[in-house]
């Protein structure tokens, strides 16, 4: 006899592919962008406007929690982009065999690692 009832998942014991960790990384730092890169801009703006708008940016950067955040953001932007580029390029055949895309997937969460530290070597 054969049961119907549903199955229950535990989500924390699926292993994930690594290509699969790298496609949701995208999608989660894509949407952590569109609620940094207006913040970006009106820095950027307020310290482009003079030289009290650069004093009050600068005097903003220079908190810990503010560093955290901006060291943050430039992971999420690099990394988005590094994902961005492995996307595109498996969209034209490039690296889409399953070796070649696993070995990207990997090496793009790497770098991202690298540059995430490189981000908070700079800033810290």
């Amino acid at each position: 006899m054969r049961n119907h009832r549903p199955v229950f998942f535990n989500l924390t014991q699926i292993a994930m592919p690594v290509g699969a960790v790298t496609s949701i990384m995208h999608r989660i730092t894509g949407v952590l962008l569109a609620f940094g890169i207006p913040c970006a801009v009106y820095l950027l703006q307020l310290s482009l406007q003079d030289e009290l708008g650069y004093l009050r940016v600068a005097t903003l950067l220079g908190h810990f929690p503010l560093k955290a955040l901006a060291a943050v953001f430039f992971w999420v932007f690099s990394y988005h982009l590094l994902a961005g580029l492995r996307h595109l390029l498996s969209d034209i055949d490039v690296g889409s065999h399953l070796r070649s895309a696993r070995f990207s997937a990997w090496l793009v969460n790497c770098c991202g690692v690298a540059i995430g530290l490189l981000c908070i070597g700079a800033l810290f």
